[in-house]
């Protein structure tokens, strides 16, 4: 990488409803600044907030936006990434905890690979106990959800969105991943695990604090537009439900 300081943009989208869920973007950043050298990885944090009554506290180490906006997924990672335009963005729900050298390693196989747009870091929880995928197995190429696609933290470099256009807003949550990957596979671009990089997910602390009509509007609701949207485009790679 040489002694060049490379910039990435971080989007966090976070909803601190409680003392314990502010506390889990906090944890988050804390993890993200504590895991590179300053010197080496610099980064661009938006942190998207969607607990307006918090407003105007600013969260540590980077920017907190207020959107006037309702909430969407797509919608409030498209507002961060617009304000953003740095060669790399890594899209990040708040529930994450950084792992020392992450970022550095992502890049690297950015640079190795001039052709690679889109990949995932592994978690070092959820991985080996629950898809068999152990820490430093290599890279996985791959679009399956919650195996190869860490939907969680999606580490982009910026020229894809030349290709696919902004995210699509009428995901507000649930099958957002889904639907970007079954984007790449129409653009036949591909999606790589990095199993060096590790990107700890506690596993939808925000959504599991809703109640469960939101939930449930946040979850099953969305499945009838993505069924909408890709049932005509099926090909061998398209998400099921």
């Amino acid at each position: 990488m040489g002694n060049e300081i490379k910039e990435i943009d971080i989007v966090i989208l976070s909803f601190a409803q409680t003392e314990e869920l502010k506390q889990v973007t906090i944890d988050c950043l804390n993890s993200l600044m504590a895991a590179e050298d300053p010197e080496l990885i610099r980064f661009n944090i938006i942190i998207i907030e969607s607990q307006k009554e918090l407003k105007p506290f600013q969260y540590k180490y980077g920017q907190t936006i207020y959107p006037d906006q309702p909430f969407g997924y797509n919608r409030y990672m498209n507002i961060g990434i617009a304000m953003t335009s740095s060669p790399y963005v890594c899209l990040c729900n708040n529930d994450l905890l950084f792992h020392t050298g992450w970022a550095t390693k992502m890049i690297k196989h950015f640079t190795n690979f001039p052709e690679l747009s889109s990949a995932s870091p592994i978690c070092s929880v959820h991985h080996p106990g629950m898809m068999g995928i152990e820490v430093n197995s290599g890279l996985r190429m791959g679009n399956t959800i919650r195996v190869e696609v860490s939907g969680w933290c999606i580490f982009i470099r910026r020229t894809l969105f030349n290709l696919t256009g902004q995210l699509d807003e009428n995901f507000i949550f649930k099958y957002a991943s889904h639907d970007y990957m079954n984007t790449l596979d129409v653009l036949n671009i591909n999606h790589i695990l990095v199993t060096s990089s590790i990107v700890d997910h506690l596993d939808h602390k925000t959504l599991h604090g809703q109640s469960e009509e939101r939930q449930n509007e946040l979850t099953t609701d969305q499945a009838v537009y993505y069924k909408k949207k890709w049932n005509y485009r099926r090909g061998k790679n398209w998400k099921e439900l």
